[in-house]
């Protein structure tokens, strides 16, 4: 890093640090770093990290403050940048990507620039409705190969020109004995699309020598979308090992002469994915087969939409999957990584997963079957979908623990901050559908709750082992889905609009296009009742919610004096939990990293950051004579402000 970055950082850090109160540290405590984008390969967002806790939380301080400068505002016509990565920290290195896929090294303690690597994207002007945005790296050692040999620690990444790419990681060259010269080509076998329609943007998993990465699918696009497969890598020559293509039991793949190697429509997987190396399982959560809100053209592809899989690491074969949702025609993908763990109080300890979803559900399945550890009840659901349309009669509805968002809202329960504006919401939300929960999308309009962004998303759950409590930030947002014949959509003007909030989708091979957006009031508040973001901690022992608690407020959504409690959409980040008990989160669209008590859900702490942070912060204390840090990325999320800032905190020196 040279001298000017080096001032603009501290400047930075100046001004953006509090007056920490003076505070003893402790430096008995264990030593932990963050070698996986979840914290480790079972996605728990844990850390045993005890120095900073509950009682000296609210000395936080700014350490340093890292500005990468990848950013792009849209103005040139272009898609904008997130920044949206959770570093990780191995061998006493920080490790992270920008929106625009270059990697970047720094010291964890002072966030000093040790390399960086830049892949010189092909694709300058990403097109679609979507943005450039890298969520993580990984990391992998060659137990074969001298510690001190080219290329015998490595840093895997995946890019908007859907390239696996390896790099050295003392040095960030390429490892040109993976792939061709250090990149893998993701396109192989995918067939035609638009360079915006399909590429990679989470973390590749590296488990036992394999480097596992999915890859995202535009939306709503066309019933013959890109392929959702899943494929494995080795780590040291990027031969591809083994390639899982999600079609149905019986269902035989297409010949790959004349077209893709793998069936499209099929559900992709798009977020971050678990691993059990001991048990050689790779947890795969997936997207919807296209489109996602019709499914009269799928002709069973939707056997694995929605669910968690349980892939063999060895050949790609699956052991067992769950199906969250029947016949996904409401954008109810599983985004959230699924969560590993073991709990002696929970199903008599048998090794678990925890997979949260968008409708707000938490299932808790055995690891080894995928069989539920306790009852999940099949209800009946509202009917009477488009033409054509096969709805299920059923939805799976977990008791253990009872869904962690509101199953119905109704025009009584309209919200407004004035009399004018509730009244306009009450009429709303009177001309759409609404059955309740899993209401089809109709040509009339129908009101979905939640909204296709959650409950829960990408962020990820946590869960504190000791505590034996699951932390889940909740969204509360309704919208309105509404399917167009084709005749008419196409007549349309704003079709060609898919960015938020005004989103039509061309669905095409479908009868319809469609229309999705958010329901609010004149004002531009939801017209749900707030709470509109929580943060829920829930007893996994008990199936009990132990608090509930609001996240976020009006702050950078509304002006002054609106600054009002009531919560916020949360969009990207997860929390993390520390041993000594504390939760940290950001995830909101005010521009706040705050800390909660694990134990009763109280706010304890919040610092102002330059951008929003939607990511999951991580932790990390590298040596014995060492603070602890918490980091996040602050870029925000495509609906705020792009931005450039990794804000790292820790308790302040004498």
């Amino acid at each position: 890093m040279d001298a000017g970055r080096l001032a603009i950082a501290a400047v930075a850090a100046a001004l953006l640090s509090g007056c920490g109160a003076p505070v003893e540290i402790d430096y008995s405590g264990p030593v932990a770093d963050w070698p996986v984008q979840g914290g480790d390969a079972g996605n728990t967002h844990a850390s045993p990290l005890t120095q900073i806790d509950p009682g000296n939380v609210d000395a936080l301080d700014v350490a340093w403050v890292y500005h990468h400068g990848d950013v792009r505002d849209g103005s040139d016509g272009g898609a904008r940048t997130t920044f949206e990565a959770t570093p990780i920290v191995v061998d006493d290195t920080l490790y992270f990507c920008t929106g625009l896929n270059r990697v970047i090294a720094l010291d964890p303690e002072t966030g000093a620039e040790r390399w960086t690597f830049d892949p010189k994207l092909r694709i300058e002007r990403l097109g679609g409705p979507y943005f450039y945005t890298c969520r993580g790296v990984s990391y992998w050692r060659d137990a074969a190969a001298p510690k001190d040999a080219v290329c015998s620690a490595r840093i895997y990444t995946a890019t908007t020109d859907s390239e696996l790419i390896a790099l050295d990681a003392r040095t960030g060259a390429p490892c040109t004995d993976f792939g061709s010269a250090g990149r893998v080509n993701l396109r192989a076998g995918i067939g035609e699309a638009p360079d915006w329609e399909y590429y990679t943007t989470s973390p590749p998993l590296v488990l036992r020598d394999r480097v596992v990465v999915g890859s995202f699918v535009a939306d709503n696009v066309r019933v013959d979308a890109p392929s959702g497969v899943v494929r494995a890598f080795d780590a040291r020559s990027g031969r591809l090992l083994w390639a899982w293509d999600p079609v149905p039991p019986g269902v035989s793949r297409p010949e790959t002469s004349g077209g893709p190697a793998y069936a499209p429509g099929t559900p992709n997987v798009w977020s971050i994915l678990s691993g059990d190396a001991e048990r050689g399982l790779v947890f795969v959560p997936t997207g919807n087969a296209a489109p996602d809100l019709y499914g009269g053209e799928r002709k069973g592809l939707d056997y694995y939409s929605s669910s968690v899989v349980a892939l063999r690491l060895e050949d790609g074969g699956v052991a067992w999957h769950f199906q969250t949702v029947h016949h996904d025609v409401w954008d109810y993908d599983v985004g959230t990584a699924p969560l590993l763990f073991q709990d002696a109080a929970v199903a008599n300890g048998v090794p678990a997963l925890a997979q949260a979803t968008k409708v707000g559900n938490v299932f808790l399945l055995d690891r080894e079957t995928g069989v539920p550890l306790y009852p999940v009840e099949e209800r009946p659901v509202p009917q009477g979908g488009a033409l054509g349309e096969a709805l299920s009669p059923t939805q799976p509805f977990p008791t253990h623990p009872p869904p962690l968002h509101p199953q119905r809202v109704g025009p009584e329960d309209a919200f407004g901050f004035t009399f004018w504006d509730r009244g306009r919401c009450r009429e709303k939300l009177e001309s759409l559908r609404n059955d309740g929960i899993f209401t089809p999308p109709t040509e009339e309009g129908t009101l979905e709750y939640p909204g296709p962004a959650g409950g829960m998303n990408w962020g990820g759950i946590a869960f504190e082992p000791h505590a034996g409590i699951l932390v889940a930030n909740v969204t509360r947002a309704i919208a309105e889905v509404r399917l167009i014949p084709r005749e008419i959509y196409e007549t349309l003007p704003e079709r060609k609009v898919a960015r938020f909030p005004l989103e039509f989708y061309p669905m095409r091979g479908t009868p319809y296009g469609a229309y999705r957006g958010p329901v609010l009031s004149p004002l531009g508040a939801p017209c749900n009742p707030p709470p509109w973001g929580t943060l829920v901690g829930v007893d996994l022992a008990s199936g009990e919610v132990r608090w509930e608690s609001v996240l976020g407020t009006t702050r950078d959504m509304a002006p002054f004096p609106i600054w009002l409690r009531l919560g916020t959409p949360n969009f990207g980040g997860g929390s993390i939990v520390t041993a000594s008990g504390l939760v940290f989160i950001a995830a909101t669209t005010d521009k706040f990293l705050r800390a909660f008590d694990l134990a009763d859900g109280e706010e304890i702490w919040s610092h102002r950051l330059p951008f929003t942070g939607n990511a999951t912060p991580l932790t990390y204390r590298i040596r014995r004579d060492g603070r602890q840090f918490v980091v996040i990325a602050a870029g925000g999320h495509g609906f705020s402000a792009s931005g450039d800032a990794l804000v790292a905190f820790a308790l302040p020196l004498p």
